[in-house]
């Protein structure tokens, strides 16, 4: 695929992004956002406004800067960090990226006089673009108190340069009300949800389900499809991760310099189903953001929404929801391959603290000191578990240290149920370049721009492409 042709594609996406609001009525969230996961509260300024002067130092001249990836919870580590500083005397200055702009803010920050200090990578691909910023935490604390050792992000030289923070799940969610609502109308095609474990039988009641919709009372079985450019990551990461990791998994790998997108008619599969079914026409996404659709669920105006654990807090705080938090629960992503009914949640992480190791050792210090007091003091675990909402993967946290909220509690129900997850394979995908022209093609599907062929070639041709210049 012709490199003007993947410009043209962003542009036609950037125009789509401009039509009219979908639907009749759907409400808007008040003030939640994502994320990549996949993603919470209002949007946070990015970091680039310079204007906040730089945070004091400690007794020995240490200072911390963290760079948040997730503006959904900026308000949280804002809370955190004046609560460190009123505990240690260290200031904590935290800024937070808009979302989608998390690489290029760091890449702004890393080189500035004032850098941070502690910032996030994806994984291995992450580490890649910043191993000349990652300090080897071999010998933290932080790394010590990791309960699996394989999570953490290594170098070729065996040091560790990633420790993850917390682990998290993806899936679609449901309003239980809604569906047992839904079986108890005539010829309903499940009885329970249990019946649900294939991408044949979800079609099938869903497709039964918007037959239904005004008995329901719901504009559409699933939320919205959000495509508004930098809104689509629900799509050209999370839900392009399952074909790819069964296609890795035929191949017993854990990376692939080029794909042929095997699955990409079971991608095809679970696109179309929430494409059709939705509380939004088709060719109206290129307007819709995550929070118009965690609205929508809040709002009862639809059954189903794909999203990750993290989205509690875009259900329950908006203003208005009818959803009881009793009925929040997930399910699988079935797409129609071979043995699914044995599958889970998406499952993993792509949440890794790394230290600055271009910051001053006394920096270094003060922010090896502040992660440690994150995930070992008790008012740090607290912020960790209710305020973050991370199930984090340390040993210093007990079993009554865990989340509360309903989709975390339902992550462990499957993480315990003997079902396979799919792993986040998405922290290998080649770039963030290649994901916004798979979004954008995505757009142009729905819109009647592109065929699915179009959409597939897309991916493999580029694919190669992103992973090819990255090798060089």
């Amino acid at each position: 695929m012709k490199k003007k042709l993947i410009s043209a594609l962003l542009c036609v996406a950037m125009v789509s992004s401009m039509l009219i609001g979908c639907g009749s009525g759907a409400a808007e969230a008040p003030a939640a956002e994502e994320p990549a996961a996949e993603a919470p509260a209002e949007e946070a300024p990015a970091a680039e406004e310079p204007a906040e002067e730089a945070p004091a130092a400690s007794a020995d001249g240490g200072r911390v800067y963290y760079l948040n990836f997730k503006p959904e919870v900026d308000t949280q580590w804002q809370e955190i960090a004046a609560a460190y500083t009123a505990e240690t005397g260290v200031e904590v200055k935290v800024v937070t990226a808009a979302s989608g702009t998390y690489e290029e803010v760091l890449r702004s920050e890393i080189a500035g006089t004032d850098a941070p200090t502690l910032f996030q990578i994806n994984g291995p691909v992450g580490y890649q673009n910043w191993k000349d910023y990652c300090l080897d935490l071999t010998n933290s604390e932080l790394y010590n108190a990791l309960s699996d050792k394989g999570l953490a992000v290594a170098g070729a030289d065996g040091g560790v340069y990633g420790v993850p923070y917390t682990v998290e799940a993806y899936g679609i969610i449901y309003n239980d009300a809604i569906m047992q609502a839904y079986f108890a109308t005539d010829g309903a095609k499940a009885a329970s949800v249990d019946e649900i474990n294939s991408f044949a039988k979800l079609k099938e009641v869903v497709e039964d389900m918007t037959a239904k919709k005004d008995e329901l009372g719901i504009q559409g079985v699933f939320a919205s499809t959000s495509l508004l450019p930098g809104e689509d990551w629900r799509w050209q990461t999370h839900l392009a991760n399952v074909p790819v990791y069964y296609e890795y998994k035929d191949n017993n790998v854990g990376d692939m310099a080029e794909i042929t997108f095997k699955y990409s008619d079971n991608f095809k599969n679970i696109w179309d189903l929430y494409i059709n079914n939705s509380t939004c026409a088709p060719g109206l996404l290129g307007s819709k953001a995550v929070t118009d659709s965690m609205a929508e669920f809040a709002l009862g105006q639809c059954a189903m929404v794909q999203n990750g654990n993290w989205a509690w807090g875009q259900i329950s705080d908006v203003e208005g929801n009818t959803v009881k938090e009793e009925d929040v629960k997930f399910m699988p992503i079935y797409t129609g391959i071979a043995g699914e009914e044995n599958q889970g949640l998406c499952t993993g992480t792509e949440n890794f603290w790394c230290v600055n190791s271009q910051a001053s050792e006394a920096d270094q210090k003060a922010t090896l000191d502040f992660v440690n007091w994150m995930i070992s003091s008790d008012a740090g675990k607290d912020y960790m578990v209710q305020s973050l909402g991370n199930a984090a993967p340390f040993s210093t946290f007990g079993d009554d240290e865990k989340p509360s909220d309903p989709l975390a509690m339902e992550m462990f129900r499957y993480m315990e149920n003997g079902k396979n997850s799919v792993t986040w394979n998405f922290t290998t995908f080649p770039s963030q370049a290649f994901k916004d022209d798979f979004g954008a093609a995505l757009l142009e599907y729905c819109n009647g721009n592109m065929t699915w062929d179009d959409v597939k070639n897309l991916v493999v041709t580029r694919w190669a492409e992103e992973k090819a210049a990255t090798a060089e």
